[in-house]
């Protein structure tokens, strides 16, 4: 059965790095160019005593890298095969799709870019909620957070929620797709989540209901399946998965 036309349509929201990439691009550029201090301030990150922004802050000041060899890097990160067919899905049922994430813009634009992935069509009404990153003539990096939100109680670099609601006046159910611990303030807020790898841990130990996925074509699938987006569509769809 496929989503009910009639129902109020969900709007999807997805992070980028780890989800629709196959690795993190921030990681990646940081494990390259950023010298070992960065996994200490990762460290204080993930123990709780820095928010996502200043942790992003801290850790981008330590790459030393020119245009070039960032962007050598960034076009060898592959891209999860399954996402364009979830836009596909998202087109077919008019479920509006957006990318929230701490990383960057300049990565994110990079690699959806490429001819090769052919996704400019699909990615038409895509809205890209993110980190900016810049490049300046000398090869220095200048970081900015347009989707930082002041009163946010966990200082994130994108402060997901606060997206969320910015998209979805209208309360439509909310899909959320991720797999770190950047998005668990997205999950706690959304009414469907389909999580991997450190967000799926993070769901489990606060006891939020979720789908766990390993490739997008799975989450392309199950809202093909979908029932209406009622209050026993997680567990209908979890049932589904693990069957």
């Amino acid at each position: 059965m496929t989503i009910n036309e009639e129902q109020s349509q969900p709007i999807l929201f997805i992070d980028f790095d780890g989800t629709i990439t196959q690795k993190d691009v921030t990681d990646a550029i940081l494990e390259k160019f950023a010298g070992g201090r960065w996994l200490d301030i990762e460290r204080q990150w993930r123990a709780g005593r820095l928010g996502s922004r200043d942790c992003l802050l801290a850790q981008m000041a330590l790459v030393r890298a020119s245009r070039a060899e960032l962007d050598n890097l960034i076009d060898s990160i592959q891209v999860d095969e399954g996402f364009s067919l979830l836009l596909e899905v998202c087109a077919r049922h008019n479920i509006a799709a957006h990318i929230i994430s701490d990383g960057f813009d300049y990565c994110i634009r990079r690699v959806l870019e490429r001819p090769q992935l052919q996704l400019s069509n699909l990615l038409r009404s895509v809205r890209i909620c993110s980190s900016h990153l810049e490049i300046d003539e000398h090869g220095r990096l200048h970081t900015g957070f347009p989707y930082f939100n002041q009163t946010c109680a966990h200082g994130c670099a994108t402060c997901k929620p606060a997206v969320m609601r910015l998209l979805n006046r209208s309360g439509a159910p909310a899909i959320f797709i991720g797999d770190g611990l950047s998005d668990r303030y997205a999950a706690e807020v959304a009414s469907l989540v389909f999580a991997k790898d450190s967000l799926a841990a993070y769901c489990r130990e606060q006891g939020i209901e979720y789908v766990p996925f390993d490739e997008l074509d799975e989450v392309a699938a199950c809202l093909l399946e979908a029932t209406p987006f009622d209050a026993s569509i997680i567990s209908n769809l979890a049932e589904a998965m693990s069957a």
